[in-house]
C-alpha cells in the first residue's frame, strides 16, 4: 500500500502549496480592491500569512480541532470495553503501530470518522447512534474502515484540505462582506481616475466568488476515491466484506443528521452527514461515492482480499480498478472470507446501548442508583425530591 501512502504524501504537498497560490490570487485581488492600484502586494501579504497560520493549525493541533468541532469524548475502556476491543482488534489487523485514541460523540445519527496527523497520534470517533444501530460484525467493519484511513494517510491529506479550504472561504467571506459595506467608499476611489482599476475590481469580485467554489471542488474530489480503497482494506482486514456492507446500509438508511457535521467536516465522516441517501450520485459536489455502489461491490466480492475487491469493483463500475499495484503484490494468498449470515443477532447489543447512555447520563450529572431487584434508577441533575421510588419492585432510595 505504499504506493496510496507516497501518492497521499505529494497530493498533501500539492495542495498546501496549491492552496497558497489560491490564497494569493485572492489576497492580491482583495488588496487592489480595498486599497487602490499597487496594494495587490500588500493583500498577498495578508493572505499568506492566513495561510502559514492555518497551515500550521492544521499540522500541529488540526486533529484537536475537528474533534472539538464534532464534540468528540475520549473515553477509556472501562467505559465501552465492547468498542475498545474491536478497535485493538483492527489496530493488528491493519498493522498500526498504535491503537488510535477512541472518542464518542453524543448524537443519535449513525456515523463515524477518524483523524490524526500520523498513524502514532490517530483517533477515531463514533457517534452513540452508531454504537447503539450496529451489531459487533457490522461495528467491526466500520472501525476496520477508518483504520484504513489512518494507515494509508488519508486523515492527513483530508486534514489539510479541510483547513486550507476553510481558509479560503474565510477570507473571500471576509472580502465579499467588506465589499457590500465598504462598496461606496471605493467605488469613488475607483471611479476618479482612468488607469483600469474597474477591471480590477471586476476580477476581484470573480475570485473572491470562484476561490471559495474551487477550493470545496478540489477538496470534494480527492476524497471519494480513497473511500473505495478503504472499503477494500475493510474486507481485507475483517475477512467479512458483509459486515461492512450491512453497516453502510443501515447508517445510510438512517433519516437522522449529524448535528455537528458542516461542509467543512463532512468528507471526513464514513458516509455523508449531510444527505440522507443511498443512491446520492458522485457528481463534483459529492464528498463520497453512491453507496448503493459501495455496498454492491462489496457483496460481488468472491473472496475478501485486494484482488477480490479491485475485480469486483470492475465488475459492478466498469471502471479501472483502485487498489494500487503494491497492496495487489504485496497480499498473502489465503485470504478465505468469513461465511455471511443473515442479520447476526448480537446478544450484547441492548447491554451496549445501555453503557453509552450510562456514558453520556454521567458525564451530564445523572445520577445512577442500583435497587435490589435489578433495575436501575437514573436521576436528572435538578432531581429535587429526597426519596426516589423504584418503579418495578416499589422500593425508596435516598437521592442526592
Amino acid at each position: 500500500m505504499w504506493e496510496q501512502i507516497q501518492a497521499n504524501r505529494r497530493k498533501s504537498v500539492v495542495l498546501v502549496f496549491a492552496s497558497a497560490l489560491l490564497l494569493a490570487a485572492l489576497g492580491w485581488a482583495l488588496g487592489e480592491y480595498f486599497g487602490g492600484r499597487g496594494f495587490g502586494p500588500y493583500g498577498i501579504g495578508f493572505a499568506l500569512i492566513v495561510w502559514g497560520i492555518m497551515t500550521l493549525v492544521a499540522w500541529f493541533q488540526g486533529d484537536q480541532v475537528l474533534l472539538a468541532v464534532a464534540g468528540a469524548k475520549k473515553i477509556q475502556k472501562s467505559d465501552l470495553p465492547m468498542l475498545f476491543n474491536v478497535v485493538e482488534e483492527m489496530t493488528l489487523a491493519s498493522g498500526l503501530p498504535k491503537m488510535p485514541d477512541v472518542y464518542v460523540i453524543d448524537d443519535p445519527a449513525p456515523n463515524a470518522f477518524a483523524a490524526g496527523r500520523r498513524p502514532d497520534t490517530a483517533a477515531v470517533a463514533v457517534t452513540s447512534g452508531l454504537l447503539k444501530s450496529l451489531n459487533r460484525d457490522e461495528l467491526q467493519g466500520v472501525i476496520a474502515h477508518e483504520m484504513a484511513h489512518v494507515k494509508n494517510r488519508d486523515v492527513q491529506l483530508m486534514l489539510f484540505a479541510g483547513v486550507l479550504a476553510g481558509a479560503i472561504v474565510m477570507l473571500a467571506e471576509v472580502g465579499l462582506r467588506g465589499m457590500w459595506f465598504g462598496g461606496g467608499r471605493s467605488r469613488s476611489r475607483r471611479d476618479s481616475g482612468s488607469d483600469g482599476s474597474g477591471i480590477f475590481a471586476v476580477l476581484a469580485i470573480v475570485l473572491m466568488i470562484l476561490a471559495p467554489i474551487l477550493a470545496q471542488l478540489i477538496y470534494f474530489a480527492i476524497s471519494r476515491k480513497r473511500e473505495y480503497l478503504a472499503d477494500a482494506s475493510a474486507a481485507a482486514f475483517t475477512r467479512y466484506p458483509e459486515g461492512l456492507a450491512s453497516a453502510l446500509e443501515k447508517i445510510a438508511a438512517s433519516p437522522r443528521k449529524l448535528a455537528s457535521a458542516n461542509s467543512a467536516t463532512a468528507p471526513m465522516y464514513i458516509i455523508n452527514p449531510l444527505k440522507r441517501t443511498k443512491k446520492m450520485a458522485a457528481n463534483a459536489t459529492g464528498t463520497h461515492p453512491p453507496i448503493d455502489e459501495r455496498v454492491k461491490v462489496l457483496r460481488a466480492m468472491s473472496g475478501a482480499s485486494f484482488a477480490d475487491y479491485e475485480a469486483s469493483f470492475r465488475q459492478v463500475t466498469g471502471k479501472k480498478g483502485v487498489v494500487p499495484g503494491s497492496a495487489l503484490a504485496d497480499e498473502e494468498a489465503g485470504s478465505a472470507p468469513r461465511t455471511r449470515t443473515e442479520a447476526p443477532e448480537d446478544p450484547l447489543q441492548r447491554e451496549r446501548a445501555r453503557q453509552v447512555d450510562d456514558l453520556f447520563y454521567k458525564d451530564k450529572g445523572w445520577q445512577r442508583i442500583a435497587c435490589p431487584c435489578g433495575t436501575t434508577l437514573k436521576l436528572p441533575p435538578d432531581f429535587e425530591a429526597r426519596l426516589a421510588r423504584c418503579p418495578k419492585c416499589g422500593r425508596e432510595h435516598p437521592a442526592g
